[in-house]
């Protein structure tokens, strides 16, 4: 059995909720982890987030809580290796079109004979202290979720989630829309339509299904779960912030006027 809450909610097909950081400094992981969110993944694919960064982001978070979890920044053996070692319970691995790609992500996060990670004393396994231990569990508790974001990813969702070791897709649904020709257009009803597609093949095949709601409402929450959705991220560090930022400011000049 997996020790891992948030792996076991996947393989469940129960809801949890996380959110993103791009801005990757250790007090933001600490407010983020303190708020209470299941998981928080570091974004590693679109920022300057390196292995170092994480490695703070995952301090940061350490004792709180939140499942540490990275979208890599490629579908790589080292890239999936290097955030593991580093502090990661779970990848979230882009761009992956095919059963093949998804394969291969399998195998970068899990040891042999499952896969292909090496072994090394790391921090995850306290410098070697708890290596057999943890080289005994972690095939068992590494969370493995792939991004669905183009429209051949869509068309071969069933093969992709046929794979052993994928425990939930990730809908990446602007690039999803880029991949349709119509970049930026998230309701669309192509878009809608595909992602309809990859819920319903979870449902299918009994994996978790993931999207990400940017500027997270009551209304539009209710309507993800009611959907299926149940790896559900909500807003971002920067969208937070900013949000906030302008909130406050807004309601100043409307007092000083």
């Amino acid at each position: 059995m997996t020790t891992n809450p948030v792996r076991k909610a996947l393989l469940e097909r129960t809801p949890t909720f996380g959110t993103w950081i791009q801005l990757g400094h250790a007090g933001i992981a600490e407010v983020l982890a303190t708020a209470g969110y299941d998981w928080i993944a570091a974004d590693c694919e679109h920022t300057d987030i390196d292995v170092r960064g994480f490695t703070e982001v995952a301090r940061g978070m350490y004792g709180r809580g939140s499942v540490p979890m990275v979208r890599v920044r490629e579908n790589d053996v080292l890239a999936i290796r290097q955030m593991l070692d580093a502090g990661a319970r779970g990848v979230i691995v882009p761009l992956v079109n095919s059963a093949e790609e998804a394969g291969a992500a399998v195998a970068a996060a899990k040891y042999p004979p499952a896969g292909v990670r090496g072994f090394a004393f790391s921090r995850m396994n306290d410098w070697g202290v708890r290596f057999d231990e943890y080289c005994r569990q972690a095939n068992r508790d590494i969370a493995v979720v792939v991004m669905i974001e183009s429209r051949r990813a869509v068309e071969c969702i069933d093969e992709i989630l046929a794979v052993d070791g994928v425990d939930g897709v990730f809908i990446g649904p602007y690039d999803l829309s880029g991949s349709f020709g119509i970049p930026g257009q998230t309701d669309h009803p192509t878009v809608k339509t595909a992602c309809a597609a990859v819920r319903d093949a979870c449902v299918r095949h009994g994996k978790s299904a993931g999207i990400h709601l940017v500027r997270p409402t009551s209304e539009g929450i209710a309507r993800t779960l009611a959907e299926g959705f149940t790896f559900i991220a909500l807003g971002v560090d920067t969208v937070f912030l900013g949000q906030a930022a302008r909130a406050a400011l807004d309601a100043a000049r409307k007092k000083s006027e």
